[in-house]
């Protein structure tokens, strides 16, 4: 397909369309008239998960393909008469992650009803990449709603000539290619090309409004997992009375847990939805945040990673605002202006550091032009004396080209994307876990000198450079590194290699790794599953955000580097009701639910039935929100602007014998042919905690809208 490759390439259509007389859409019509390529072959077969908890609540996964759906797809049936956009990714790639919010929003214009589907074709760059368990992971950490597919031989791959990630390939409603885009930032055009191939196509009649078998990937979260959802970073700080805050970044959840050292859960910062959002701690909105440090014990700064932003959170004061970033992804290499004039793309992680002349700055992992950049608080004059102004944001090392490459100059180094820091105060180095290139990077504070501390490769372009090998300098192999931590004494770097699913251990002075040993009363328990985020507790005890196993493991550290292993317990003391009744609206008694007291997991499912000529008003905005008891519970998703197939998965904590009550909350604007009624109601699920009660439950619920009653009934 080299020949077909390089005629439906953007840029090809793109000239065409330049150099075209017609107005834009019908340029892009004329051109899809004139295509004529071969139908794209079918995926291979395969099968959906089918997945058994045993004794010790781990999935087993039995040959699992397909992801968000209940049947493997093929172009000749469920595929036949859509416009279909095959995005190429691997979960990795923070170029992919980019797309994904672009696809969503394409998708709520364009329904599979309509006749769009997004397929996404996962070709792993990573051997972790390529097991099924793990790529479900991603598709629930990145919220993915469309069918995903393991393209586990890079089949697909290698049918559609696809080169490099992200790729999207449009197909017509008989798998016939009509144009490729490669790399992030094709939005617009991805969309004029999907609308006017859905009107040339629906104008030959070849376009189907069939559904598809969809399945949600939530439904396969672990039953007793527990508050979190995907940990990505966790960081401490202890004061002079040796009393300890923690910070995690609950990513899933999309909001920034304070507890203590015993687990109590003592603020919840976010989770509402995801979103850009000042205000205080309870309204403020957050979009998958990861690295997190303190600047006292009443202010921490967060990477908020999708939002593309830096927060500030003032503990004392009960306020979040925003330090960097709009919300809009920058795509800037150089930096300098002020606050949230910044532009700035992906950050990861962060780190604080003094200066020689005593003016603190904030040190950022900006994972999405693969650089380290640096926040002033004040007017600062840094390396060979140079100035820079109060409130700007800049970039200090890496050339935004995704290599690994070191130099004596900051701006000629090169990372890939950089998502792990830690800094030594000792050496004035700031340890940089390079994900892409498996390899762990030192930045001097004092010159901006890059070097090379353990994994990677010699050859700067060489990102396949990975393994797990202990060892020195480049003849250690690590994969896809994401979290660093550094010792009390500064010696040593803790290190999560994540993709290894492992926790190892770096001698600075010597430039070589080795791996922590369980104790054998560990190697029965659960271990660890992509851990991103490590902290220092004291000399011997490390945290770790384990993020696919949704907890924080304590381990204890050993004199010969032998690790015994705990799981931190989140709670709360009490158990407080839903606070919505304030809403003085109508509350809806659903059917009470035995749930056990090792907690566990309700999928709820709502369906809507409007009868007596009413019906939703479309153009009006339809939401609805999940108001849980308490911080030790999850929801996902928490909220919606659409109320067609809502389909959530409620964690519900470990508890004592009691009664408590989740709230689904809704906001309608229905009308008539002559009036319109806005309709604010609760549907209020009462659950009782008892020794004897289930540890999982799918309850799907049917709502009957009329003009003058909501009720309940029976599917």
């Amino acid at each position: 397909m080299d020949e077909d490759h390089i005629l439906y390439s953007h840029d090809i259509i793109s000239d065409y369309i330049r150099n075209s007389e017609l107005p834009r859409d019908l340029a892009v019509i004329e051109y899809f008239k004139k295509t004529n390529y071969s139908p794209v072959g079918d995926f291979k077969r395969g099968k959906c998960l089918k997945y058994t908890f045993n004794a010790n609540t781990v999935l087993d996964y039995l040959g699992l393909e397909w992801f968000n759906v209940s049947e493997p797809l093929s172009f000749s049936k469920h595929l036949k008469g859509k416009v279909v956009v095959l995005d190429f990714f691997t979960y990795c790639c923070i170029n992919c992650m980019h797309i994904l919010p672009d696809l969503k929003e394409i998708e709520k214009e364009f329904s599979i009803e309509d006749g769009l589907v997004v397929v996404g074709v996962h070709s792993a760059k990573f051997v972790n990449e390529r097991e099924s368990k793990n790529i479900l992971a991603a598709v629930q950490r990145y919220s993915i709603q469309h069918p995903v597919v393991n393209d586990d031989t890079s089949d697909m791959w290698q049918k559609c000539d696809v080169n490099c990630w992200p790729t999207l390939l449009l197909l017509g409603p008989n798998a016939n290619p009509l144009v490729m885009l490669v790399g992030e930032g094709h939005k617009e055009d991805l969309r004029l090309y999907i609308k006017n191939a859905l009107n040339y196509y629906k104008s030959r009649n070849e376009i189907s409004n069939h559904s598809l078998p969809l399945k949600s990937a939530y439904h396969l979260l672990p039953e007793l997992k527990g508050p979190l959802l995907f940990p990505g970073k966790i960081t401490n700080f202890v004061d002079n009375d040796g009393n300890e805050l923690i910070a995690i970044s609950d990513s899933g959840n999309h909001r920034v847990l304070i507890i203590t050292s015993d687990g109590s859960i003592i603020h919840q910062i976010g989770g509402s939805a995801a979103g850009l959002k000042d205000g205080n701690l309870k309204t403020a909105q957050f979009n998958a945040p990861q690295g997190l440090v303190f600047y006292t014990k009443d202010i921490l700064f967060v990477a908020d990673t999708e939002n593309h932003a830096i927060r500030r959170i003032d503990l004392k004061n009960n306020k979040v605002e925003t330090l960097i970033g709009n919300g809009t992804q920058g795509h800037d290499r150089v930096g300098g202006e002020k606050g949230k004039e910044q532009l700035v793309s992906s950050p990861w992680d962060l780190s604080l550091y003094r200066t020689p002349s005593g003016k603190d700055v904030l040190i950022i992992a900006m994972a999405g032009t693969h650089q380290i950049w640096t926040y002033f608080f004040e007017d600062t004059e840094w390396w060979k004396s140079k100035q820079y102004k109060a409130g700007t944001c800049v970039a200090i090392a890496g050339s935004g080209r995704e290599e690994n490459r070191n130099n004596q100059y900051p701006h000629a180094a090169a990372f890939a994307q950089p998502s792990g820091l830690a800094l030594c105060n000792k050496t004035k180095e700031v340890y940089i876990a390079d994900s892409e290139s498996s390899s762990i990077r030192r930045l001097s504070l004092i010159d901006g000198k890059v070097t090379a501390v353990v994994g990677g490769d010699r050859n700067p372009n060489n990102l396949f450079a990975f393994g797990d090998r202990d060892g020195n300098l480049y003849d250690a192999k690590l994969q896809h590194v994401l979290g660093l931590a550094i010792s009390s004494d500064e010696d040593y770097l803790y290190v999560a290699d994540t993709y290894n699913h492992k926790i190892k251990k770096v001698d600075i002075s010597k430039n070589s790794i080795s791996t922590l040993k369980l104790t054998s009363m560990d190697k029965s328990a659960l271990l660890f599953n992509e851990p991103a985020g490590l902290c220092i507790q004291d000399s011997n005890t490390v945290l770790v955000a384990d993020t696919n196993n949704h907890c924080i493991k304590i381990l204890t550290v050993d004199s010969d580097n032998i690790i015994s292993i705990k799981q931190l317990e989140l709670k709360l003391d009490t158990t407080d009701s839903p606070a919505v009744d304030n809403l003085k609206c109508e509350i809806i008694l659903g059917k009470s639910l035995d749930f056990n007291t090792r907690g566990g997991k309700l999928i709820v499912q709502i369906k809507f039935n409007f009868l007596k000529g009413l019906k939703l008003s479309y153009d009006a905005p339809q939401k609805w929100f999940v108001n849980v008891p308490n911080a030790s519970w999850s929801c996902v998703p928490a909220s919606g602007a659409s109320i067609e197939n809502i389909d959530l998965v409620l964690s519900i904590p470990k508890l004592s014998s009691s009664s408590v009550s989740v709230d689904f909350v809704f906001n309608l604007i229905t009308c008539t042919v002559d009036s319109c009624y806005p309709k604010t109601f609760i549907i209020r699920q009462p659950i009782q905690i008892t020794e004897s009660g289930v540890t999982s439950f799918t309850n799907q619920i049917k709502v009957d809208v009329q003009v003058d009653k909501v009720e309940l009934t029976k599917l």
